[in-house]
């Protein structure tokens, strides 16, 4: 879930958002986000903290990592956009 949907100010921003997590996950296969309870997880989305240290992050190249990290960007402005993205690929 996106930061702005949990403040309830959403655009089509979110769908990147969704997309970002789908990598993250496909890259490493665990969430960018965890807690033990749903208001964990929703606390842990608004800091927006990405751990990229644990394996298999050191493995990935740091290109896809930018990618990632911008498309998961807290901030919708600043988040990349579906162009931008397929740019970068």
């Amino acid at each position: 879930m996106a930061p702005e949907v949990l403040k309830r100010n959403y655009g089509p921003e979110i769908d990147i958002w969704s997309a970002g997590v789908i990598l993250y996950i496909l890259l490493c296969g665990v969430p960018p986000f965890w807690a033990e309870t749903e208001q964990g997880v929703a606390q842990a989305i608004l800091r927006g903290n990405i751990d990229f240290k644990r394996e298999p992050w050191p493995n990935v190249s740091d290109n896809a990592k930018d990618i990632v990290r911008q498309m998961l960007q807290p901030d919708p402005k600043l988040r990349l956009t579906a162009k931008q993205v397929l740019g970068k690929l």
